[in-house]
């Protein structure tokens, strides 16, 4: 099941009562990574008073993983919000970081979560998606008879070959979109290649 992910990074900036709200939206792969990037932007606006983030991974539908952070704002008033609207949008594999400028007006704890929300609305509504495509890893081992064959296959399928080992054998480990496994699976089956799927 395909889904749309970001397709390069984006910024958006909106000011409310002389507070200064920068928002970017970017593709990150798993936690780790979105930390990663969130000390890159820290590193950019050291000077900004708070740098808070939401992000999915996976599938928006069912999203393996969420998380967020205040980052010294209101409980709930700037991570909260900056998901609730990743949640509506049914993009994955996604991470917003809004940096704020305090600009002298308090804006309440109502204020704040209105804020967080449209400069993510904000970067969302220039963000460009493209399609992630869930893809399996499989090893086959084959003769090299079938070595042609099997590239030819895969090149009608989006699949790819990571690498090529040729010993008495040719074991060769591919990646293609899941719902081509079945198709593939049986071919190899019929020609009597030996193949297993590797763990993601």
């Amino acid at each position: 099941m395909s889904y749309p992910i970001p397709a390069e990074q984006a910024c958006s900036e909106i000011e409310i009562k002389k507070s200064r709200f920068i928002a970017y939206a970017s593709h990150i792969i798993d936690r780790e990574a979105g930390m990663t990037w969130l000390a890159e932007i820290k590193a950019e606006y050291p000077d900004a008073r708070h740098h808070c983030w939401a992000y999915q991974i996976g599938n928006p539908s069912c999203a393996t993983n969420a998380g967020m952070g205040d980052d010294g704002e209101p409980s709930g008033t700037a991570g909260k919000p900056i998901l609730n609207v990743l949640q509506h949008k049914k993009i994955g594999d996604i991470m917003i970081i809004v940096v704020r400028y305090f600009g002298g007006i308090k804006l309440g704890a109502g204020g704040l979560t209105r804020a967080y929300g449209q400069a993510a609305q904000a970067v969302m509504d220039v963000l460009q998606t493209q399609q992630e495509v869930p893809k399996t890893e499989i090893k086959v081992i084959c003769d090299f008879a079938q070595e042609q064959p099997l590239r030819h296959w895969l090149s009608l399928v989006e699949g790819e070959i990571l690498n090529v080992d040729y010993q008495q054998q040719v074991t060769v480990n591919i990646q293609l979109p899941d719902d081509q496994v079945e198709s593939l699976s049986a071919t190899l089956t019929a020609n009597q290649c030996e193949f297993k799927t590797l763990d993601k």
